[in-house]
């Protein structure tokens, strides 16, 4: 027991990826993200049906910036993420023209002061409101189109989700259900993740029914985009030691006629995206849009732990439909 601490102080102490963080600046406001290119061959590259067609390295001045969670296309031609520090940047897609904006998600608020930990978020198309779901508080706010506050409420049956496993992934379906995932694991062995069915907006009263989730073996689920078709595409991570640390990454694909009280909810994999000849990371945060020809746009961006060895990445696939 006693040599199973030491070991674990040392890779604690040792460790440069998780823990080691980048030395705090002085504050930086500047609205600008550079949008640098990640050096791939012709060839590069397909990952199962999805195939690669841009990877960018997100840098930017401010001090805000960094820790995305969480993304969604919000408007034709830009992005829009949250992170896990509370802030929200609404940008240009790589190619794009437009100003960059980032600002505090919740500004002056005392109700959202506790935690401001934003794991996921998810949008109604025709309302524009946006859901963002807060980890450690366990709770789900609902926003304006301009991402005013306009409610917040903390789901009873979300309240024994571990402080930093909860609803990592949260989708309203088209037919105004909402899905939450914790990252957290519970049966078979740690391969069925919790999860709830809102009968419609989360922060309204209204019982909602625990089922379970279960994707690829090892991985935890991070964030959800349904498809056009209406099956949803589930973005899949995991933690792999020693140092430094390594983020294996997959899609999953689920089928939401296949949720039920009381039953797991099964995702299969589509893609591994360490497949391939580019480093991948964090990915936690997931998005599409329609593309030419029936094609789905694919967007990841990682979330950088504010860490030494980390980066912020964006990704642009494609998906060409249908996807089996």
């Amino acid at each position: 027991m006693l040599r199973r601490a030491v070991i674990l102080f040392v890779i604690l102490g040792l460790a440069p990826g998780v823990w080691l963080r980048s030395p705090p600046l002085r504050p930086n406001h500047a609205q600008a993200v550079d949008s640098r290119a990640v050096p791939r061959g012709p060839e590069c590259c397909s990952y199962g049906p999805l195939r690669l067609t841009g990877a960018w390295r997100l840098i930017s001045p401010n001090t805000d910036f960094g820790g995305w969670s969480a993304l969604l296309v919000a408007r034709p031609g830009r992005l829009l993420a949250f992170s896990d520090r509370g802030y929200w940047l609404d940008m240009p897609q790589p190619g794009q023209g437009g100003d960059t904006r980032i600002s505090a998600t919740f500004p002056d608020d005392a109700r959202y002061k506790e935690n401001l930990d934003i794991e996921s978020a998810t949008r109604d198309p025709e309302s524009g409101r946006i859901w963002i779901a807060l980890e450690g508080r366990n709770a789900i706010s609902r926003h304006a189109p301009g991402l005013q506050g306009e409610a917040i409420r903390q789901p009873e049956e979300m309240r024994r989700w571990p402080i930093n496993s909860g609803a990592e992934a949260m989708l309203r379906l088209a037919d105004g259900r909402f899905v939450a995932v914790s990252e957290a694991s519970s049966e078979e062995g740690g391969k069925v993740h919790p999860a709830l069915l809102f009968p419609g907006d989360p922060t309204d009263l209204g019982a909602a029914r625990h089922f379970g989730f279960a994707g690829p073996a090892g991985y935890r689920p991070v964030d959800m985009a349904q498809l056009p078709d209406g099956r949803v595409l589930v973005l899949m991570r995991r933690l792999r030691w020693p140092i430094p640390a390594r983020f294996l990454i997959k899609l999953a694909i689920a089928d939401p006629a296949g949720i039920a009280p009381g039953q797991v909810w099964r995702a299969r994999e589509i893609a591994d995206l360490n497949a391939g000849p580019l480093q991948t990371d964090n990915f936690e945060g997931l998005a599409v849009e329609p593309g030419r020809d029936g094609a789905v746009v694919v967007w990841l961006i990682s979330d950088d732990n504010s860490a030494v060895t980390q980066q912020t990445l964006l990704w642009r696939m494609e998906l060409p439909a249908p996807v089996r």
